[in-house]
């Protein structure tokens, strides 16, 4: 549902160009579980009036057999559909919503909390610009909350909204709010986002959500009134973070409906793209120039990223599903290695040296993951030896592909930067990859020894093997 206009009853074509011409900003909510993440999305959806008068008495309805607040409606079913989602009152799959206000456009995903459906949470956080992580005022940070927010870091999201929920449950402590602050800081120190801010909330009670609370006065961001969560939502400013400087258009598919046309289709990964453009097709290295940008609505002047599109050229080249076009001067590496950061999905631990077939960007293809040069521990954030990940553990890895292909650094072009795993036998998709380090064309990659991780290690055989040695002696060893 839309948010209220009077343009609606009045004119409704002037309503549709003013919502169009709206920016629209992906976000996820995640955290631990029973964190509050669903109640908050519905509570977002409540008091924006957001929500139909059949839905909110079906929901009624459903708080009586399923609902967990008592007499209250509970806001968590608007997007907890699944039967064993409300029986156990947790959230399982990825549920996503849409809604607007005067400013902006949203689509929702809420995601799971439970540490066994964490690849859900990476799925969502795939495609958001931004990420509201939930954190229960009476616990702080919990190892979920770290692992989401590391999830997220490590999949390129630049705004962090750290929602401390339920303070209703402490008294609306000022002092615990600061403390949580602190704890979550602590932690944050070590990741990229350039954007971290907090809002006290209560989501079943509705503080600080969508309207100012009185019973926070002491809240506040650079000396004025703290915003609440939907106006950080609304102003947040995410239209610098895509990569509008490297042309990626990765091939899905070649449009021939008849024998006078040949469209390359694909959704605009990055960069912007205009006729009269010189491109170069890879892996084959040929160039020509766009001819037309075609869509179902007629065609375009300016493609932007997140379009879908089918570019026409002057000149007959072959290419096919896989293949990407790019500015014809871009240096895009051709490699059959290079190192990622794999988040593992499956239950069954990943192998090294075994075969998977990998889809990067609209190509299918072969490879493995040949070593693993460290795991990465969610708490602290250090490295530690590792020669398997278990589900959910994440690792740095070396992957060779069976054929050389066009790569990206994910934190360029997460669009072409990133790959997931799939078992050849039983089609699951077991992994999700971000390139961080790409080998020379026709070179090997080279491994970066992690030295914290070796020195841990060796510490820990020296220690099992010779338990009388002391401290002094293992430190010495490392000295030398």
């Amino acid at each position: 549902m839309s948010h209220s206009s009077p343009l609606i009853a009045d004119d409704i074509e002037s309503y549709l160009k003013e919502h169009e011409r709206k920016d629209l900003l992906r976000f996820i909510t995640c955290g631990s579980v029973d964190d509050g993440k669903s109640t908050l999305i519905g509570r977002l959806l409540h008091d924006s009036k957001m929500i139909y008068e059949d839905q909110l008495a079906a929901i009624e309805q459903a708080s009586k057999t399923s609902g967990t607040t008592g007499d209250a409606v509970d806001l968590a079913l608007l997007v907890d559909g699944l039967q064993s989602e409300r029986e156990q009152g947790i959230t399982i799959d990825v549920a996503y919503r849409f809604f607007s206000t005067d400013k902006r456009k949203f689509i929702i995903a809420d995601t799971p909390g439970h540490e066994q459906y964490t690849r859900n949470m990476a799925t969502g956080a795939s495609t958001a610009s931004l990420a509201v992580i939930l954190i229960d005022a009476r616990y702080g940070v919990q190892t979920q909350t770290k692992r989401h927010s590391f999830i997220a870091d490590l999949l390129g999201i630049q705004h962090l909204v750290i929602a401390v929920n339920k303070m209703d449950l402490v008294d609306y402590s000022e002092a615990r709010f600061d403390e949580i602050v602190a704890e979550y800081r602590a932690f944050a120190e070590k990741l990229s986002a350039r954007d971290i801010r907090f809002v006290p909330i209560s989501a079943l009670e509705g503080d600080n959500v969508v309207n100012r609370s009185e019973r926070t006065p002491w809240y506040q961001t650079e000396g004025k009134d703290g915003q609440p969560l939907l106006e950080l939502l609304e102003t947040v400013e995410v239209t610098h973070d895509q990569n509008l400087a490297d042309l990626r258009l990765p091939v899905q598919y070649v449009n021939r409906p008849n024998l006078d046309f040949r469209g390359y289709s694909g959704t605009l990964a990055a960069g912007i793209l205009r006729p009269g453009q010189s491109v170069k097709a890879l892996p084959s290295g040929k160039t020509s120039y766009v001819e037309r940008i075609v869509t179902f609505d007629g065609d375009l002047e300016c493609a932007y990223p997140g379009q879908a599109i089918s570019v026409t050229l002057e000149d007959e080249i072959d290419i096919s599903r896989g293949d990407w076009l790019v500015a014809a001067n871009d240096e895009v590496p051709l490699s059959n290695a290079f190192e990622a950061d794999i988040v593992w999905m499956h239950d069954t631990a990943m192998e090294t040296g075994k075969l998977y077939d990998l889809k990067l960007a609209t190509r299918d293809l072969s490879g493995t993951i040949q070593s693993i040069d460290y795991q990465i521990d969610v708490n602290t954030l250090e490295h530690k030896y590792a020669d398997h990940l278990e589900l959910n553990a994440i690792g740095r890895c070396r992957v060779e592909l069976t054929s050389q292909v066009p790569v990206d650094d994910y934190r360029r072009s997460p669009g072409t930067g990133s790959f997931i795993a799939i078992d050849r036998l039983t089609n699951v998709t077991v992994g999700a990859g971000m390139i961080r380090r790409v080998a020379e064309s026709g070179g090997s990659l080279e491994p970066q020894v992690d030295w914290q991780a070796f020195e841990l290690e060796l510490n820990a055989l020296i220690r099992k093997h010779f338990p009388h040695w002391e401290a002094k002696d293992i430190r010495d060893i490392f000295k030398d």
